[in-house]
């Protein structure tokens, strides 16, 4: 590894057109540029790459070739780009070199634009050397260097480690900077990064690079991408690292994102099981599984952990105001269980009476004028829920782009719009799922539950998402329109934790508050309720018995 770089010649050639421009994105940090974005794709006008520098936004066009040089054509897709996103700068990127052609044609457009500029492979690896070693400076929080130290111990005495901690705190900065001492201490290892999907596994290369000296490089291995040179940081789908361990590709370090996905058995379980003499890494915010299978039986007992109750509570997350919406009760239900054994399933289904849209759509703009720079996720039942629910906000005066995000939508277009909605463009996204892991949107103050759910892992992801801090935000309202016993005893769980006072509160920003709507609801839940952990991860079938509403004192 020593002496190579993601730029090397033919490393670019061996990884092919499609990370290229990953490799350029790369670059792009390291020589100053801010907001960088990968457009490339259909539909990207001309253009790979977007960024910034200093007070100009710069868009490239990237051409992988296998050899020979690059042609005017290049020159004229940057050029359309430069006009579609209004840039003032353009650039022709290559691996190779440029055309005569090429050359002319910027000589042709320089008399009516800005010069385009030209970066061959020869200039690359001039930017490359003089580019600083690291892009940012890495500060960790207290806890974070707390973390790294617990987890750098237990690799060094077990080659096991298990990382829990709450979405919005960093897990992968806590992850790249173990990532790094391994390099470190063992600079010629190879690492894998492994997660469930592709998206995922896309974002985590991303992330990773600021941890990394540009020594280092990195690439992607997915059913589309499968290099030969796995030197460095490999970040990869499950499928695809097992297709490359099966051949004899043995890392050092192994990192398994969101590891609450490791079972017993399974793809990840031969995976780990064929690397059992490689150090593994298990990070996760949400270590609970349906099947009960406890995953420190691969990664042992957490190293670190430090949950969504803690973090609220020494400040590292947004404080909630959290407003549970259960009037639609069929009282006579609540009667009835006190003389009936019923199962979870049986309550729900007699309990809760069905929340019409309409009604989340009007607690939604009872909020909206409260809340400063509001940004909302709408988490719904189905994708023709989301929809629905997208074009029934539209139609009312302070939300006219609303726009749903699902998996049925082409990957670009979930791009398209998540970019959109980051950019203020659009106040509220309707969702299914396609937002509950690996998603980083820290503007989010809003979150509406308008599904239900029960699984306490999918709850609090979703919760999650509006937990990041920014600069001026300091708090985010939780609209939850519950019908599932298990997700009240989710909530009243979170506020038993949060009223605890044995924790030193590190930044004074005020507690977090979690009510009903309907303040007999919060009576009557709070004494039904007794053990709200147990409650909330029982099963459908699981029998309850109640006390009688109609004798609990101030009933």
């Amino acid at each position: 590894m020593t002496g190579s770089s993601f730029l090397d010649p033919p490393f670019l050639l061996e990884l092919g057109p499609n990370q290229f421009p990953r490799q350029i994105e790369r670059l792009l940090w390291h020589l100053g540029f801010t907001d960088v974005a990968n457009i490339d794709g259909s539909g990207d006008e001309g253009g790979d790459l977007l960024g910034r520098r200093g007070t100009e936004d710069w868009v490239l066009q990237c051409k992988w070739k296998k050899n020979g040089a690059v042609g005017a054509a290049a020159v004229d897709e940057v050029a359309r780009a430069r006009d579609a996103y209004r840039a003032a700068k353009a650039a022709v990127v290559t691996n190779t070199r440029i055309s005569a052609d090429a050359i002319r044609r910027i000589d042709q457009l320089a008399l009516l634009a800005p010069r385009i500029n030209l970066w061959p492979g020869l200039t690359l690896q001039q930017a490359f050397g003089k580019a600083p070693d690291r892009f940012t400076e890495i500060r960790l929080r207290p806890y974070q260097a707390e973390a790294c130290q617990a987890l750098n111990r237990s690799l060094d005495e077990t080659g096991r480690a298990l990382l829990i901690l709450a979405t919005g705190m960093g897990k992968t900065v806590v992850s790249g900077e173990v990532i790094n001492e391994h390099l470190q201490q063992f600079p010629c290892d190879q690492i894998l990064v492994v997660a469930h999907t592709k998206d995922l596994v896309d974002q985590l290369e991303r992330a990773l690079w600021r941890h990394l000296p540009k020594s280092v490089k990195t690439r992607l291995l997915t059913g589309e991408e499968r290099p030969d040179d796995l030197s460095g940081v490999t970040c990869a789908t499950l499928a695809s690292a097992l297709y490359a361990v099966r051949r004899g590709y043995r890392p050092g370090l192994i990192v398994v994102d969101e590891c609450h996905h490791v079972g017993e058995n399974g793809q990840y379980s031969q995976l780990l099981d064929t690397l059992a003499d490689s150090r593994q890494l298990g990070v996760t915010a949400t270590p609970w599984r349906g099947d009960e299978y406890d995953i420190t039986h691969r990664f042992g007992e957490a190293s670190f952990t430090l949950g969504i109750e803690e973090g609220m509570r020494q400040g590292y997350l947004a404080q909630v105001d959290y407003r549970l919406f259960v009037d639609n009760i069929d009282w006579d239900a609540v009667h009835d269980a006190s003389r009936n054994s019923y199962s979870i399933g049986d309550l729900n289904a007699r309990l809760f009476l069905p929340q019409r849209d309409e009604a989340i759509r009007d607690e939604l703009a009872s909020v909206w004028g409260s809340v400063p720079r509001p940004r909302a996720l709408v988490f719904c039942r189905t994708i023709e829920h989301a929809e629905r629910l997208a074009d029934l906000l539209r139609r009312n005066a302070p939300w006219p782009k609303v726009l749903a995000i699902h998996a049925g939508l082409p990957k670009r277009e979930r791009q398209t719009r998540l970019l959109a909605f980051r950019s203020g463009q659009v106040p509220i996204l309707t969702s299914v799922d396609v937002l509950n892991e690996g998603v980083d949107v820290p503007d989010v103050n809003i979150l509406c539950f308008a599904r239900v759910t029960h699984s306490r892992r999918i709850f609090v992801q979703q919760l999650g998402r509006g937990l990041r801090l920014r600069e001026g935000k300091e708090r985010v309202a939780v609209l939850d329109f519950v019908s599932d016993l298990r997700r009240i005893a989710a909530a009243l769980h979170l506020r038993r934790e949060l009223e605890a006072d044995d924790i030193e509160v590190i930044a004074d920003l005020g507690r977090s508050s979690i009510k009903f709507s309907d303040q007999r609801v919060d009576s009557l839940m709070n004494e039904w309720i007794k053990d709200a952990a147990s409650l909330e991860t029982a099963y459908d079938d699981a029998r309850l018995q109640f006390p009688d509403p109609f004798v609990l004192p101030g009933w």
